[in-house]
């Protein structure tokens, strides 16, 4: 472990200016993971501590496994933006940022290599153990922004993340002919379905219209947990595949 960075596992530092004081009295109880979006993993890291970008990670890490510690765990970094989950508005002052190269939809999205999400789990198992971050608040960007955001991603592997001892994983349920609601449907069912995504996190207006940002929250589900098939629609694969999920939450029982 190197004296100048926060984590148990191998990393080194590479200082980024971007980051301040997190709220007072804000706990660390968030893991948010992104990937980088960008052509090159220079041109990504170059950004990250670009003062006039005003963006920063706490952690970077390569294809090769290779982890950079850019902004101190103590500070608040400017990854998450404009983002939501369970109520919590500022998610940046409470929350551990992690950027995983990769060039994203825009420019060639890709499977992670083995080695990379080898380093990732281990990164993020150490920061929830040393932080107590329970398994359902480990997030992609795109569940707190899910109307802007799609990182890190439907091939990132949040099964091996789980396995690792981080975030929280179910087995999706079968796709199987059909759906039964879509955007423009309302009613009883809709108001339910909003429900759950809600008491899971997402950023939901509970009114039983299936509007856009219900279609997205939904969507930002199935990217998550269910990413064999991404169409914001609530068929019975994905209904079902909430439910397990919400099962695995200590106050929720159907």
């Amino acid at each position: 472990m190197s004296v100048d960075t926060d984590t148990g596992v191998a990393a080194r530092v590479h200082p980024s200016p971007n980051h301040g004081e997190r709220a007072p009295g804000a706990p660390i109880d968030m893991l948010i993971l992104h990937y980088t979006g960008m052509q090159s993993a220079e041109e990504a890291l170059q950004r990250l501590c670009d003062p006039r970008a005003e963006v920063s990670a706490h952690y970077l890490v390569h294809e090769d496994g290779e982890i950079l510690q850019c902004v101190p765990e103590a500070r608040r970094a400017w990854h998450a933006g404009r983002s939501f989950w369970k109520g919590e508005t500022d998610v940046n002052s409470r929350s551990i940022g992690i950027e995983i190269v990769n060039p994203g939809h825009e420019f060639g999205y890709r499977a992670f290599p083995d080695v990379q999400i080898e380093a990732v789990a281990a990164l993020a198992k150490d920061v929830c153990s040393r932080h107590d971050i329970l398994p359902w608040m480990v997030l992609g960007h795109s569940d707190i922004a899910p109307d802007r955001k799609e990182d890190p991603g439907e091939l990132f592997p949040w099964k091996r993340l789980a396995e690792a001892g981080a975030g929280l994983h179910v087995e999706p349920h079968p796709i199987v002919a059909g759906l039964l609601m879509q955007e423009g449907d309302r009613g009883q069912p809709v108001e339910a379905l909003q429900s759950m995504l809600g008491l899971y996190g997402y950023d939901i207006d509970i009114n039983g219209t299936f509007d856009a940002k219900t279609r997205h929250a939904v969507m930002a589900f199935q990217r998550h947990f269910r990413p064999e098939k991404l169409d914001g629609v609530a068929d019975h694969s994905t209904i079902e595949t909430l439910t397990s999920l919400l099962r695995k939450l200590p106050s929720f029982s159907v």
